[in-house]
């Protein structure tokens, strides 16, 4: 039987606990739209838990032979071109048999960025 594919939602991370909700939110959204049987998670580059590479390896350890990693970016900064691919990196290393592949920030997909800019629009009154 083949592995599961799983999903991590990677964020920047806060001090501030109530930062972290939308992100508790999507996750929320996407485990509902792809079922239970498919791993869905946070992680964050800091001042937040989980570390990507501990949510990498609780997937593995549920099973998942694949693992996409979404940055939850507006855009592609110095985090999301520097340090997370060094950290996928690492993953790749720890989990040789994984497949760990990284998406592009979420705030360069023009599906995104339509309904940012719906959003926007709808703030007129």
């Amino acid at each position: 039987m083949a592995g599961k594919h799983g999903i991590i939602l990677f964020g920047h991370g806060a001090r501030d606990p109530r930062w972290a909700e939308p992100f508790q939110r999507l996750l929320s959204r996407l485990r509902y739209a792809r079922g239970a049987d498919q791993p869905v998670s946070l992680a964050f580059l800091e001042l937040m838990t989980p570390d990507l590479v501990s949510a990498v390896a609780a997937q593995v350890a549920e099973g998942c032979t694949a693992i996409t990693v979404v940055p939850v970016f507006f855009g592609q900064g110095g985090h999301v071109r520097n340090d997370l691919p060094q950290i996928v990196e690492q993953c790749r290393a720890l989990f040789p048999d994984v497949h760990v592949q990284c998406a592009t920030a979420v705030g360069e997909d023009d599906a995104v960025l339509d309904a940012v800019a719906q959003y926007c629009a709808r703030q007129v009154f």
